[in-house]
């Protein structure tokens, strides 16, 4: 079915005690891991989006080898699976070694030059799993399997999913932490990405000062996957920490275009590629909350807080750059470039919140009038898709009044403003149609182009609660509608124009769609 074309665990070096026993694992970039044979495994879902990308066709897909394969019930001929080693910053403080501790790597292909990573998350214990099972459970994984696939066609950089299998077994988990534990079905998914290398893999050399593979990690990673960078010595690795610092840059601000929030962005969390990796107790922002964190774990201290993820790249990058300080061996660039960060972001999230706004050109004043959005915005509970959405509906010879009532399906007591916010909106809103009265670009241009920016539909928590409820009680048509609704998200699709709605009530507190753990 596939052709591996291995490199990682071809070219870096090996844990060489094979016994799968939780340890610290000295001087490897990886162990030996072989995936758990599921009870009784079946197909859920498949993305045929990337069935193509990897060559597989859809009879292949859906075949009996395919769910052994990917579920991880048997072996691709020539795999030689394995768990990586990484550490990390959680939660602002060094957590020392952690690893693949539920994810096992079963090979690289290379489909029209595009090199392509398969590792099974939720597939059972390796060395780095420490007191857990290195199993995933059904709701988890319909979570991944979806927002995954939805931020691609998002156009946020991210990793993918092929495929979310049943395994037929039970996996006890204590959703909540609070002592209530319970049996839930098990579930794997088929994480795809050319890389699945994150900012931890270089810190765990860096910190116990193992220059030599550290300097091999990043070789290999520069050789394969940053081909832009072409100096050597020092500058090389300069040359990469700047890359690495763009793509992150990139997909920050691509997470606070949509609204997505993290929810766990710890060091070992970072792709080094500039994806969006680990979705864990993410959310998407419903009521527009720049303090707001879909992790309860981090309810307390709001670190991964949406409006603080710009503030958390910086901090990473800056770990990051310290670990590589080893191979640069001068902190002066480092620090410039960390400096030069803040300045390419404040001027890429200007350019596209311009964009949000349908603001062709980035003026000074702009940034004044994209700051008092923020505060209006928070004034009263309002939905950030729906607003801008709507937004993009205005003319330039709306009437304040005609404006308003555009963007009042966006807030939850949208009939009840008060005198106070009702006169904010007005005086924005005022300031807004001048602004587009400055502008040359037509009405049916400016809209064109705010609807490719700011999506009709995204993975509401709730949407995605809905189809694991289904999926618990073996319906996973919903599972496959949100699947298909969500590879278009910018384009009206009136069919399923339900979707296109504020949270229900009933969702406001309940577990999942509001608050998530990283109970998986």
């Amino acid at each position: 079915m596939l052709q591996l074309e291995d490199t990682f665990n071809k070219e870096l070096p090996k844990d060489p005690i094979e016994q799968n026993t939780r340890r610290q694992v000295l001087g490897a970039c990886f162990s030996s891991a072989i995936p758990r044979v599921p009870a009784d495994p079946s197909l859920i879902h498949v993305s045929k989006e990337m069935l193509l990308e990897l060559g597989i066709t859809l009879e292949q897909g859906m075949s009996e080898t395919f769910v052994n394969i990917f579920s991880g019930a048997k072996l691709l001929p020539e795999s030689e699976p394995y768990a990586m080693c990484y550490g990390g910053h959680q939660f602002g403080h060094w957590a020392g070694q952690l690893g693949d501790g539920r994810a096992i790597n079963i090979g690289e292909i290379i489909k029209d030059n595009q090199r392509w990573a398969l590792q099974l998350k939720g597939s059972g214990e390796t060395p780095y799993s420490r007191s857990a099972d290195g199993l995933a459970v059904l709701r988890s994984s319909v979570r991944e399997h979806l927002c995954s696939e939805a931020m691609y066609h998002l156009g946020v950089p991210t990793t993918r999913s092929l495929s979310l299998c049943l395994t037929g077994d039970e996996v006890l988990r204590d959703v909540m932490y609070d002592g209530h534990p319970a049996k839930e079905k098990g579930a794997v998914v088929c994480r795809v990405a050319p890389s699945f290398i994150r900012f931890g893999n270089f810190q765990i050399f860096s910190a116990r000062k193992d220059v030599d593979n550290l300097k091999k990690l990043a070789d290999y990673t520069i050789k394969y996957f940053f081909p832009e960078v072409t100096t050597d010595g020092p500058d090389k690795y300069l040359a990469f920490f700047e890359a690495v610092m763009d793509r992150t840059l990139k997909m920050v601000v691509g997470w606070q275009r949509v609204g997505f929030v993290h929810g766990v962005m710890n060091t070992d969390n970072m792709s080094i590629l500039g994806l969006t990796i680990d979705y864990g107790p993410y959310g998407w922002l419903e009521g527009y909350d720049n303090n707001w964190t879909p992790n309860t774990t981090d309810r307390q201290n709001k670190r991964y807080r949406y409006g603080h993820q710009p503030a958390v790249a910086h901090w990473n990058l800056y770990q990051l750059a310290n670990a590589l300080f080893s191979l640069i061996r001068e902190a002066k660039p480092l620090e410039l470039a960390l400096e030069d960060y803040k300045t390419k972001f404040l001027k890429a999230n200007t350019q596209m919140m311009a964009s949000k706004l349908g603001l062709t050109a980035t003026e000074n004043p702009d940034q004044d009038l994209i700051s008092s959005l923020d505060e209006n915005l928070e004034l009263i509970e309002t939905d950030m898709t729906i607003f801008y959405r709507q937004l993009s509906e205005l003319k330039k010879g709306n009437s304040v009044a005609e404006s308003l009532s555009h963007v009042k399906p966006a807030f939850y007591n949208g009939n009840l403003l008060n005198a106070e916010v009702k006169n904010k909106w007005e005086i924005w809103l005022q300031r807004y149609l001048k602004r587009l009265q400055q502008d040359e670009t037509s009405d049916s241009e400016r809209q064109k182009s705010m609807k490719l920016v700011n999506p009709k539909y995204v993975l509401r928590n709730y949407m995605a609660q809905l189809a694991i409820d289904k999926a618990d009680e073996g319906d996973y048509n919903l599972i496959d509608e949100l699947y298909q609704l969500l590879k278009q998200p910018y384009s009206e699709q009136p069919e399923y124009q339900k979707w296109y709605a504020k949270r229900p009530e009933w969702a406001r507190n309940k577990v999942g769609c509001s608050m998530l753990s990283c109970s998986s």
